[in-house]
């Protein structure tokens, strides 16, 4: 597990921060170029909030891009640390907060280092559509079980690394239908539910559940599912 000592910083990649900086400017914008987000979102948050008690926690946010499961997750009540490496994200995140009025501390800071600085603060962390984007998602795990209080939980998301991933993810959504921007995923970097399951063992993690989650672009709404062919969801807890 990492200690302050070992923790690596250079754990991102400068082109996909780029991409993900040149969309702030339309982050919250529900038919923008991140409206697949925006369907995401609510069942992100409801299958965080019905297995964590959020009210008066500390939660940490990590990759939390323009702020929208940040500001989510503080209107259930939780004292919420969002953090992210695109300067251009988290000015805009800032921004969103002082017109909704959300409470949210956001933090230009990576997991490792934060780890570093507040090992075990967090009631429950998230980590949601960001492992597929980074060099060694590993070691984004070992941080986020650093961060962790003992019996917290961690929140996950991603895409399973499967020909319907590709199909849909890839292809349907980037280059038919358009809504992601073309270049958005690489397939490569897609993770399977047993690769994810290892990094969470190695890092003191217990997975408890895995969940599909399906984006329905011709209605623009996404769900919870019993298919993780595609995207999923994933809970696990830091061992006591």
């Amino acid at each position: 597990m990492s200690t302050p000592d070992s923790v690596r910083d250079d754990n991102f990649s400068q082109a996909e921060l780029d991409k993900f900086g040149a969309l702030a400017s339309r982050w919250w914008d529900p038919q923008g170029p991140q409206k697949a987000l925006h369907a995401l979102n609510p069942p992100r948050l409801a299958y965080v909030a019905r297995r964590a008690p959020l009210a008066g926690k500390q939660v940490l946010d990590i990759g939390c891009g323009g702020g929208l499961l940040s500001e989510a997750l503080a209107g259930e009540g939780a004292h919420v640390t969002a953090i992210d490496l695109a300067p251009e994200l988290i000015k805009v995140a800032r921004l969103h907060a002082l017109e909704s009025g959300a409470e949210v501390t956001y933090r230009l800071q990576s997991a490792e280092s934060l780890a570093a600085e507040l090992p075990g603060h967090f009631d429950a962390v998230t980590c949601m559509e960001m492992l597929e984007h980074v060099p060694d998602p590993g070691a984004v795990i070992e941080a986020c079980a650093t961060l962790l209080k003992p019996g917290g939980q961690l929140f996950l998301s991603t895409l399973n690394r499967t020909p319907a991933a590709f199909a849909l993810a890839i292809v349907g959504a980037e280059y038919v239908a358009g809504v992601l921007p073309k270049g958005t995923h690489r397939y490569r970097d897609f993770i399977k539910p047993s690769e994810l399951g290892s990094w969470l063992r190695a890092a003191g993690l217990q997975l408890e559940d895995v969940s599909g989650l399906m984006y329905e672009p011709w209605r623009n709404a996404a769900r919870l599912t019993s298919r993780t062919g595609v995207n999923y969801l994933a809970a696990a807890r830091k061992v006591d």
